[in-house]
């Protein structure tokens, strides 16, 4: 057992009241084995969840915290890294689709290797549906050709990473579903030690996931937003370019005919300038902003 480290389990819950009457039990006996603490945030349910939470308000290691409306998976977890008091935490999904055990295995690589966060990888598991594949293919993607991301996963709800970082950087973050992304899009790219270690997932029993192409839109979008603000010239250098070309392969024919410059390739050439200006400004700006942290 991994007791020496000081950890909070983190668990987000919207109608999973099945779920936890599984996996709840076992994992508050295997936390009190290891002196670690748990926070299960009710994201106002509609189910039975808050009434069965109540059967556990003597439990000393458990803190419960109730949103009275859903605001978000997001908004669940920041709930919780608020209210952790450990060195560490660790995001625990409520859909019983994780191991226990994965809590102790990912522990003991932040501890071995004195980093920052790991992420639990499900790497070479199949997702529950084709749609999700498509979503976590999508993300990755877009991920991979804006940034250097050294994960496969990034999207993984397990993941553990040190309380102090992830309290300073909840401002950059969303309430939404791509939380799990954002936050370590952030850590990597403000140069944190982020490492990975495979985990194994178990089939959902009951319940619905909420998790579909839209969800996977919502990322993306998460994730040019966080482009911009670490590296923007990673958006507008290509649309300057992608730019110029276009107009220079439209432009140059019509002027060697004689027909001189005509109003697009003005057009061209104003956007292509204001796509590398606006790169250039929003570049200082990035580095200011890097330079007061």
């Amino acid at each position: 057992m991994n007791s020496e480290i000081q950890l909070t389990v983190i668990i987000p819950a919207f109608n999973e009241a099945e779920n936890l009457e599984v996996f709840l039990p076992p994992l508050i006996a295997y936390c009190r084995e290891n002196n670690w603490k748990i926070i299960l945030v009710n994201d106002g349910s509609l189910d039975g969840t808050k009434e069965y939470l109540k059967t556990y308000k003597e439990e000393p290691l458990l803190t419960v915290i109730h949103h009275k409306l859903n605001s978000g998976y997001g908004a669940a977890i920041k709930s919780g890294i608020r209210a952790c008091e450990t060195e560490y935490l660790i995001t625990f999904d409520a859909d019983g689709q994780h191991y226990i055990e994965d809590i102790e295995k990912l522990s003991a690589c932040l501890i071995a290797h004195d980093a920052d966060m790991v992420v639990g990888s499900r790497k070479g598991l199949k997702a529950s549906s084709h749609y999700r594949n498509i979503g976590k293919w999508m993300i990755r993607l877009i991920a991979k050709i804006m940034m250097t991301v050294p994960v496969h996963d990034i999207n993984s709800g397990m993941k553990i990473y040190r309380t102090d970082l992830a309290k300073r950087y909840l401002y950059l973050t969303t309430d939404t579903m791509s939380f799990s992304d954002v936050i370590t899009l952030v850590f990597i790219n403000n140069r944190h030690l982020v490492l990975e270690e495979p985990i194994s997932i178990k089939e959902r029993k009951t319940g619905k996931s909420t998790i579909g192409l839209q969800t996977a839109f919502q990322t993306v979008m998460e994730i040019i937003h966080i482009v911009i603000l670490f590296n923007p010239m990673k958006i507008f250098l290509p649309l300057a370019t992608v730019c110029f070309i276009v107009t220079m392969t439209w432009g140059i024919p019509l002027a060697l005919e004689g027909r001189g410059v005509s109003s697009g390739t003005l057009l061209g050439i104003v956007s292509t300038l204001l796509f590398f200006l606006l790169g250039l400004i929003t570049e200082q700006l990035s580095l200011i902003r890097r330079n007061q942290k």
